[in-house]
């Protein structure tokens, strides 16, 4: 592993360069930053809060609230105060720190989707054994085995991006750290690492986009036995799970399933899986959950009694 490196920072080229733009920028994503801090730590409180949520289903869904949170606000804070800096510079060791949170939380969300689904299936197809199969036990150690998978993966990434030689050019045509663009700044030949970096992030991407969508076809394939009530509370929550799966999903398919090549349009698409999905997460799941909303309601009242009373 080659750890000598003259760079010892990198220039960020953000979005945009022109400072008009920059400052649309900065006012767009800081409110798109602060709706999803907002939706998603609601949803955190109110799962956290309420005893009607305590299925399988919503302990999920904390999870994948808390891991969009993480994953955003490892990227969209520095983009936000570089839309307005003259000086958009990250050192080597923060730029190190972000491909590592970028990637543990970003995997953390794919696991935690897997899991939504299998949990869906389980409560559709086999739901004489809901309770026993999925009970709190089996959903914290399916919880932790996310975790560990996301750090492994993580490490991946780290352990590729420490064996890289930068000696040169240091300016990141991006508004956050990936592997892909430092592959383009390396000295060495990146070949090796290019090879290894398709099957790492691509396959993680595409393999259980493929795992996703078939459980939610065999999902939908077994609903024609069930009530016609029965079918459309299903449907309702299948159909919120497979929006926030494709729009996650095939945005990073585009990015990390081809060489380290990049595209003018990358940027803009990167927008859609780390600022857009965090967003629309929330929106997805309380819209059109009727439990979800009830229970904010609550929590809404409970804190207006409480004010009150002071």
């Amino acid at each position: 592993m080659q750890l000598h490196n003259n760079v010892t920072e990198f220039i960020l080229l953000g979005l945009t360069q022109d400072p008009f733009r920059r400052k649309v920028v900065f006012v767009v994503f800081l409110l798109f930053y602060l709706g999803i801090l907002l939706g998603n730590l609601l949803i955190i409180v109110t799962i956290k809060t309420s005893r009607a949520l305590g299925s399988p289903m919503y302990f999920f869904l904390f999870y994948l609230s808390l891991s969009d949170t993480c994953f955003c606000t490892s990227i969209a804070p520095r983009m936000i105060v570089d839309a307005l800096s003259k000086k958009t510079t990250i050192s080597f060791n923060e730029c190190i720190i972000q491909v590592f949170s970028l990637h543990f939380f970003g995997c953390l969300e794919i696991f935690i989707l897997i899991l939504m689904a299998n949990d869906r299936y389980v409560a559709i197809c086999k739901p004489l054994h809901y309770t026993t199969i999925m009970n709190r036990r089996v959903c914290s150690l399916l919880v932790a085995g996310a975790w560990v998978g996301s750090c492994v993966h993580s490490l991946t990434q780290i352990f590729l991006a420490l064996s890289l030689s930068f000696c040169g050019p240091n300016v990141i045509d991006h508004y956050f750290c990936d592997l892909q663009p430092l592959l383009k700044l390396a000295c060495a030949d990146t070949y090796v690492i290019n090879l290894l970096l398709v099957p790492n992030s691509g396959a993680i991407c595409t393999v259980s986009f493929v795992m996703l969508m078939f459980s939610y076809v065999i999902i939908l394939h077994s609903l024609r036995n069930h009530s016609a009530e029965e079918r459309r509370k299903a449907l309702s929550t299948c159909i919120s799970h497979i929006m926030v799966v494709i729009l996650f999903f095939v945005p990073c398919i585009f990015i990390y399933t081809r060489p380290a090549t990049t595209f003018p349009m990358d940027k803009m698409i990167a927008v859609f899986y780390t600022i857009g999905t965090p967003l629309l997460n929330p929106l997805i799941y309380t819209l059109r959950n009727a439990e979800v909303k009830n229970a904010m309601r609550n929590l809404w009242s409970k804190t207006l009694i409480s004010y009150d009373k002071r």
